[in-house]
């Protein structure tokens, strides 16, 4: 009987001991998975972080730039040669007009002597270089005298009275004030550079005082037709807007971009909120805009109901993110909706060689296959994100280019007009006060109007001014 009850004692306290290494091995798991968990999650910050430093123009609205290396394009193989500068074989050969006989100044002809041409035949052709040339002196001074006449009677001085657009344009006439605001609103370059150039180069000694007047003359002399096409923007069937920061005595500001198919339109606001649009375009406005997928352009569709068409190569560039990422679901996802993408392009530039009901019926099956795909998201923030995109009846807004003539996919001729401010905000550091604001807008409203419309800038400049100093109307860029 002893001996059972040691035996018995002895297996309640192997089994004590047992459940203690239990409990032990238990914390010990619980810690192992408590540990996996935090390196699964440091695991995939780290991932998240490396897939953000590989955000790069291609991937990502970030400008080219912001590349630290150039990235791939695809289908790129290493050690593939690389064409030459310049033309290429089997290209239409490209050569600038000859000057006509009314633009050409002296004829010098030369000739081989007579005691080296015998033999020689004279034909009534001859080998021309045509060669520019500045000249010594690339201006004329026109001085314009006001007799003075003296009262006999009060002594009073009294002065013929000046053209009214001598007096106005005062010291720099039409087209050389039209110079030094080209070269301030297209050329980018500051006051202390236009300065340097007409001085050492123009031979005018001029101030940097007189610039900023010349220039505030020219922004004057713009002031209708840049009211002109603001106004007409509510009009037009088809908008691309677009939106970039601007700098103004050290404040953000955003500079906006409104680009219809003649005409380009720039506005510098405080805010980047709907509010701007509803300003601009009203309420009321019955286009079609072409964006990004900004939440101002949301909310502006949310309260006004506007048709928008938002940008595919933004969208691209997202997806392209995703594939390229190293967690292999998104990578695997973003890939095929890169393949649908293809497909969708592909058949929407063979539109003209399908039939109008077979072209319907492709875009209907790439639709339902593309929206099908991508509202299966693997379950990651980032595919999560973009799969929101395409809830409900705003997935329409992707596909208004495939049934409505004249709307473009992409919002690139307006990321494309809007190049030229961002340059402008690199170079000169923004403006410095309300008078500066206006004319930024103002000139490169006119910049980006004339190139579209095929019209000489720096003629349209001469117009204007010209127009101004004389009180007549201002030329118009209304289509």
């Amino acid at each position: 009987m002893a001996d059972k009850d040691v035996s018995i004692s002895r297996l309640i306290l192997q089994m004590d001991l047992l459940r203690s290494q239990v409990f032990a091995l238990e914390q010990t798991i619980a810690q192992l998975q408590s540990e996996n968990r935090q390196l699964h999650a440091e695991n995939q910050r780290l991932q998240d972080q490396i897939a953000r430093l590989k955000r790069n123009s291609s991937n990502s609205s970030k400008p080219p730039s912001s590349d630290i290396v150039k990235p791939e394009t695809q289908g790129t193989t290493r050690g593939k040669r690389k064409r030459k500068i310049g033309g290429q074989k089997g290209h239409p050969r490209h050569e600038r007009m000859a000057f006509g006989p009314d633009e050409v100044g002296p004829v010098v002809s030369y000739e081989i002597p007579p005691h080296q041409a015998q033999g020689l035949i004279p034909l009534d052709e001859w080998f021309i270089v045509q060669q520019v040339e500045l000249v010594d002196r690339p201006f004329f001074v026109t001085e314009h005298r006001a007799r003075k006449y003296q009262d006999s009677r009060t002594g009073r001085i009294v002065i013929a009275p000046l053209p009214a657009a001598v007096k106005a344009a005062g010291l720099v006439g039409p087209r050389l004030s039209a110079l030094a605001a080209y070269q301030k609103g297209d050329c980018h370059m500051s006051y202390s550079t236009i300065q340097r150039f007409w001085n050492e180069v123009l031979g005018i000694p001029i101030s940097r005082g007189q610039l900023v007047n010349l220039v505030q003359k020219a922004s004057a002399a713009f002031e209708i037709p840049y009211e002109e096409l603001r106004e007409a923007l509510v009009e037009q069937p088809h908008l691309g807007v677009d939106e970039s920061g601007h700098k103004d005595c050290g404040d953000k500001l955003w500079a906006w971009c409104f680009r219809a198919s003649l005409f380009t339109v720039f506005h510098i606001d405080p805010s980047r909120g709907s509010d701007v649009l509803k300003e601009i375009l009203t309420e009321t406005f019955g286009g079609t805009l072409g964006s990004d997928y900004f939440s101002a352009y949301l909310k502006f569709l949310a309260d006004c109901g506007v048709m928008i068409q938002f940008c595919w190569a933004h969208l691209i560039r997202d997806i392209r993110f995703l594939a390229e990422h190293r967690d292999k679901s998104l990578s695997l996802w973003g890939r095929k909706l890169l393949d649908w993408v293809r497909k969708l392009f592909e058949t929407w530039h063979r539109a003209g060689q399908l039939t109008k009901a077979g072209f319907a019926r492709s875009m209907a099956r790439i639709r339902r296959g593309f929206l099908k795909a991508v509202r299966r998201p693997p379950p990651r923030g980032e595919a999560q994100t973009l799969a929101d995109r395409f809830r409900g009846r705003r997935a329409d807004s992707y596909f208004h280019f495939l049934t409505m003539p004249g709307i473009e996919p992409t919002n690139n001729q307006t990321e494309q007009a809007i190049r030229h401010l961002v340059i402008d905000r690199h170079i000169t550091q923004g403006t410095r006060g309300r008078r500066g604001r206006q004319w930024c807008q103002r000139v490169w409203t006119i910049l980006a109007t004339c190139r579209q419309q095929k019209r000489r800038v720096f003629e349209f400049f001469c117009q204007a001014l010209n127009a101004h100093f004389r009180h007549e109307p201002a030329p118009s860029l209304l289509p």
